[in-house]
């Protein structure tokens, strides 16, 4: 009995991230995404934390509430990082299916003994002012309902700035990775135990 209870202390914590193409490193070489460059500051500064990239391009909160619980139940994650809701706001999907299925995803992490790290995510004003405003707030007020650690735009420092984002205009470039890890990393830190 003792010798399991050492196995199962010495098993690092787990930081899971659950997104689209942005935390999945679409058109980056392999540890040049923000999420593997995670891995190295926590390593870095001392943290014994496994990070688990389990980012898709493509998908959306409806994919990502369909993987979670497999996700939930084989990683047994300390910290879940939701960085969802992109795909959704390009592609136009009601902003009440969105907020459901990201809603139920901090549940379903909550449930499992995890605490969530919400990445918000703003739309192009192209798709209006009511829908980007309306986009915007769900993640503002799901952050408040639930008291996430929340990082409203974590492109906000790389969006409009040249070099930072690909030529399709809407994925970051391998330079603005470091950028990124900065902005997530002040809500990420206090929930780490060393």
């Amino acid at each position: 009995m003792p010798a399991s209870g050492t196995a199962a202390a010495d098993k690092p914590s787990t930081i899971l991230v659950l997104g689209d193409s942005v935390s999945a490193g679409y058109g980056l070489a392999l540890g040049e995404g923000w999420v593997s460059l995670l891995q190295g500051r926590l390593k870095t500064q001392g943290y014994g934390y496994r990070v688990v990239n389990a980012s898709v391009s493509g998908e959306t909160t409806t994919g990502g509430l369909a993987r979670l619980p497999r996700a939930l139940t084989v990683h047994r994650p300390q910290i879940v990082v939701l960085e969802l809701g992109g795909n959704d706001g390009l592609r136009g999907l009601p902003l009440e299916t969105s907020r459901a299925n990201l809603e139920k995803m901090i549940q379903l992490s909550k449930a499992a003994g995890a605490e969530v790290v919400l990445l918000g995510m703003k739309m192009p004003p192209n798709y209006g002012p009511r829908y980007a405003a309306g986009f915007e707030r769900i993640f503002a007020e799901l952050a408040r309902k639930y008291r996430l650690a929340f990082e409203p735009f974590f492109l906000d420092k790389i969006a409009l700035v040249p070099g930072m984002l690909q030529a399709d205009g809407l994925h970051p470039t391998a330079k603005a990775q470091p950028t990124m890890l900065d902005a997530v990393w002040p809500v990420l830190k206090p929930l780490l135990k060393r």
